[in-house]
């Protein structure tokens, strides 16, 4: 047997804190009463001892009273009975008068318990039903916890059909039906938890809109969770799987917008929501990436310390060059670069058409002060030097980054960089190499 259902006599109390820690609020009126109820019980079992004692006590000192009292008194009592005429003396009077008082007493209780005893059976099965209910809602607990959710399901429709917390039970049996994927049933105990009188709704509400987002129903999810959004309390929980809602129906603004919300509400989760805040920004910069207006009014909105991420940097990069502005895309590469050195920003920006080439070449030799070694930075360089036809610094630089780190990439442009000065046969043979080279840039 195990230890919290031995029968001692503080398993009772002991079981109740467990459930208590164990199970979440309830503020359905079964619970409420429930719990009061237990109290009441525990409280009436533990002074009955002390009530038993008390009246002993009075019973014993009325005792030694009255054989003090008679031990010196002299008097007697007559009784007149005609035809008898009794006489007694006062103890024995006294004596009788007790007597016939205890038995009197004893056959009123006894009438009295008779007469209670359908309410006192009544009783003891509420009991027995509380404390079976709760024994089934604390076992179901612990076993959807440990993942045995067909046995929590087992005990959370036990606890339920014994009336203990109601709404309750039926959220913790649509949980484990769901974590079995038997949706039906999942169903079925939802629209009970919504029958019971008293129910907490927005746990309802919130616990169908979790698993909702677990079968990728995303619009139904956002809808409830829209209503417990504009009707209730503004929960960090709501929040949360309001923003996976959002997420999984690719609605990236308002993705931004709730995690500026968390991030006000919660600081602390900022660093778990910093991915998730830059896919955001990047897809928002894909969506726009056709529109110039849209574009420059969405990138105003974004933080400085976002623009110069890598991805984000990168993809406002492109989308600009689509919308024809090159320049700004050359600016917010090098801004980006200054903070946080990445060859994949260092070879977008040798990948940038325009007219600033000149410019450009300037400030990668800048960087190269910074950074000899970088093979990507040579690459870049050539590529620039040969957008502008100086042909031997582009071999120059093309050479020192397939010293550094030989490339498809750097291969390939030394094959066009001889093509274009006519040196076929060495163009050929940085072609065939480009071919068998592993590392692509």
């Amino acid at each position: 047997m195990p230890a919290w259902r031995a029968p001692c006599v503080r398993s009772r109390s002991c079981a109740k804190r467990r459930f208590r820690s164990n199970c979440p609020r309830s503020s359905t009126a079964s619970t409420r009463y429930a719990t009061s109820s237990w109290r009441r019980r525990r409280s009436r079992e533990r002074a009955r001892p002390m009530r038993w004692l008390i009246r002993f006590v009075l019973v014993f000192a009325l005792a030694v009273a009255i054989a003090m009292a008679a031990r010196y008194s002299e008097g007697y009592a007559l009784l007149v009975v005609p035809p008898y005429r009794i006489e007694l003396s006062l103890p024995v009077l006294m004596f009788g008068l007790f007597a016939a008082f205890a038995l009197s007493y004893m056959v009123l209780r006894a009438l009295t318990h008779t007469l209670r005893l359908p309410a006192y059976v009544s009783a003891f099965r509420r009991r027995r039903r509380e404390r079976r209910g709760f024994d089934a809602l604390q076992s179901a607990w612990e076993a959807f916890l440990e993942g045995r959710y067909g046995r929590a399901q087992k005990y959370a429709i036990r606890a339920y059909h014994l009336r203990t917390a109601p709404s309750l039970s039926a959220l913790l049996a649509a949980r484990a039906a769901h974590a079995l994927r038997d949706f039906e049933q999942r169903d079925q105990w939802l629209e009970r938890a919504a029958q019971v009188p008293g129910e907490s709704r927005n746990a309802r509400l919130a616990a169908h809109a979790e698993m909702l987002l677990d079968e990728r129903r995303y619009e139904e999810a956002r809808a409830i969770l829209r209503d417990m959004h504009a009707n209730g309390p503004k929960q960090l929980a709501t929040l949360r799987l309001l923003l996976r809602a959002e997420q999984g129906l690719h609605n990236w603004e308002e993705v931004l917008r709730l995690l500026r919300i968390l991030d006000k509400r919660d600081a602390r989760s900022r660093p778990l929501t910093e991915p998730l805040r830059i896919t955001a920004i990047v897809e928002c910069l894909k969506q726009k990436g056709h529109d110039a207006e849209a574009l420059r009014a969405f990138w105003k909105q974004v933080r400085h310390e976002d623009k110069i991420e890598p991805r984000v940097a990168a993809a406002a990069a492109q989308c600009f060059i689509q919308v024809g502005d090159a320049r700004e895309a050359h600016r917010l590469i090098a801004e980006a670069l200054a903070r946080n050195w990445t060859p994949d920003l260092v070879q977008l920006y040798g990948e940038c058409d325009g007219e600033d080439a000149l410019e450009r070449i300037q400030r990668c030799e800048e960087w190269l002060h910074d950074h000899p070694h970088d093979a990507v930075l040579l690459l870049t360089l050539g590529r620039l030097c040969m957008y502008r036809e100086l042909w031997g610094k582009a071999q120059s630089y093309l050479e020192a980054s397939l010293s550094q780190q030989p490339s498809r990439a750097a291969h390939r442009e030394l094959a066009r960089l001889y093509e274009k000065i006519g040196r076929e046969t060495e163009a050929e043979r940085h072609y065939r190499i480009a071919a068998d080279v592993a590392t692509p840039a």
